[in-house]
């Protein structure tokens, strides 16, 4: 459509050494995991809150059965049971309506499951920033909603994150974007399949007997399952931590639902191709309908092994994405924006804000920590800024 090219890969933004240590790695096609299960999953404790939930979805498929995804959500929880008065002085609990309020997160580089990061001969150094840390930060930014990380379905040696599912990519993960990939459905049906999956999930079975008896404790039950094609699929596990405020759950619904989209670092190559791909989105009405859930999307420090393309500079596109109405924030570093070995980032930035700004379009953008040496670890830290 607009002739985009395949992009160079030479080494991404974490220019580490080449591993040579085993991760154990799903089995193709596990499917979806017995939600009853756990494994590979923990509650973090980056961030204190009145109570954290972790449940892990594997292998979801999306559009196309054989693009799946793992993902990690972080629950929304209700305020307590809302009281109604009845005839002869008896007062009836009506739960409050859930939160319908959910935020799509798609990782970086290196970032990945706490246990895993943790085991890492040199990715350990950012095992604050795994997927359990970094949703439970999130939770602290956007109060009683639901957070969702989606996860890469390809680590190039165990640190580059390849996200083949929405967008196609070269071996580093460095994207080759088009109006047809299919990334808008594929996110559609993830989101269906995720979301049905998760009302049979203990999670959400908890009785306000069973919270009480759970009362600032924590709690993690592991189990692994087997898909039908008898390979041994990743463990799921749940992570339950309470205190006695903390009432009632509810399943995420997508009924009534809005979305908040946040790519960080390479991530963002996913929401790029969601706008090279609106226009043909918008032709379908269930995705259509889902796009106009979108209520805002961020851009966090964005990032890839490519020369060019690391934000969307398109006229034709940024024009069409603008007559959405959705919010754009963007928050970057000098790490990526001043470089001046990669000095298209920030010019490519910069366009993107401006021409996003004369099409009307509302659109922040924010550069942290300028006084500071660019480093790694403040490029993690654009995540604590929102």
């Amino acid at each position: 459509m607009w002739g985009f090219r395949l992009l160079r890969s030479p080494p991404l933004l974490l220019l580490l050494p080449h591993l040579r240590i085993g991760i154990a790695a799903s089995c193709p096609q596990a499917g979806v995991m017995n939600l009853d299960g756990s494994g590979g999953a923990q509650c973090s404790p980056v961030a204190e809150g009145r109570r954290q939930q972790c449940l892990k979805l594997s292998a979801v498929p999306g559009a196309d059965p054989q693009r799946s995804n793992d993902l990690l959500l972080l629950a929304a929880t209700g305020e307590g049971p809302e009281r109604q008065d009845l005839p002869g002085g008896r007062v009836k609990e009506e739960p409050q309506p859930p939160p319908q309020h959910h935020v799509l997160y798609f990782p970086g580089d290196v970032q990945n499951y706490h246990e895993i990061m943790t085991r890492h001969p040199e990715n350990y150094q950012w095992e604050k920033w795994s997927l359990e840390n970094v949703a439970t930060v999130l939770a602290r930014h956007f109060p009683n909603s639901y957070i969702w990380v989606i996860k890469c379905s390809r680590m190039h040696l165990h640190k580059f994150s390849c996200y083949d599912n929405f967008v196609k990519s070269n071996m580093f993960g460095a994207p080759e974007h088009n109006d047809d990939f299919g990334a808008f459905k594929h996110l559609y049906m993830l989101l269906v399949n995720a979301f049905n999956l998760s009302q049979g999930s203990s999670l959400f079975r908890k009785n306000v007997k069973d919270l009480n008896k759970d009362s600032k404790t924590s709690n993690c039950r592991s189990s692994s399952s087997h898909a039908t094609n008898g390979c041994q699929g990743e463990k799921e596990k749940t992570c339950e931590k309470f205190d006695e405020s903390a009432v009632t759950f509810y399943p995420p619904s997508l009924k009534g639902a809005s979305f908040t989209l946040i790519g960080f670092s390479k991530g963002c190559v996913v929401l790029n191709q969601l706008l090279f791909e609106l226009k043909e989105a918008k032709k379908d009405k269930d995705t259509d309908a889902f796009i106009k859930s979108i209520r805002t999307m961020y851009w966090l420090d964005g990032g890839h092994s490519g020369g060019s393309n690391t934000w969307v500079t398109y006229p034709e596109v940024l024009k069409e994405f603008a007559q959405t109405g959705i919010i754009v924030h963007t928050h970057v570093t000098p790490y990526q924006v001043r470089d001046p070995m990669r000095s298209w980032i920030g010019k490519e930035h910069k366009k993107f804000v401006q021409i996003l700004g004369d099409f009307g379009m509302q659109v922040t953008s924010q550069i942290h920590f300028v006084t500071e040496a660019p480093s790694i670890e403040n490029h993690f830290r654009v995540h604590e800024v929102l």
